[in-house]
């Protein structure tokens, strides 16, 4: 079972409302633990991400997996990227918070689209389905050629 904290000002209510359960039920069922979801500012994104990762960018969401048992980590979501992508993509900011919080929780369950093969990418399309979206990040890169957006921080706190 999934134990989801979310951590968004009130500003973001609208955006994360749901999420936590929307969550719980769509994730793969063996996964267990607790999460934290932070909605963040871009410039706190950029700080994290050239802090973890060396990239001095904001991104959309970063993954950072836990060190203790029972826990699976914290995922980190910024908040302006999110819009824009929700903009771009013709969907509620919601629906892009739900898309990215998919795809940081299975960076957190151990999967890397990077270098896995498709494996990633077919996971989270059945999950999507599960959950009612109807695209994610992986395929959206494929569609442009482009590098997918995000890359889960690998280090562990």
């Amino acid at each position: 079972m999934l134990d989801i904290a979310i951590v968004a000002t009130p500003a973001d209510r609208a955006a994360v409302r749901g999420l936590g359960a929307w969550l719980a039920r769509t994730a793969p069922r063996a996964l267990a633990g607790g999460v934290t979801i932070a909605i963040v500012t871009d410039q706190r994104m950029r700080a994290l991400n050239r802090q973890f990762r060396g990239v001095d960018a904001s991104t959309d969401v970063l993954s950072f997996p836990a060190a203790e048992a029972g826990t699976l980590g914290d995922i980190a979501i910024a908040r302006g990227v999110a819009a824009r992508q929700a903009k771009a993509a013709g969907h509620p900011r919601a629906t892009e918070v739900r898309v990215l919080a998919l795809h940081g929780l299975l960076h957190l369950a151990g999967y890397d689209h990077e270098t896995d093969g498709g494996q990633m990418a077919r996971v989270e399309a059945r999950l999507r389905r599960k959950g009612g979206l109807t695209g994610g990040l992986i395929e959206r890169a494929g569609r442009t050629g482009a590098a997918t957006p995000d890359r889960a921080a690998r280090s562990r706190r």
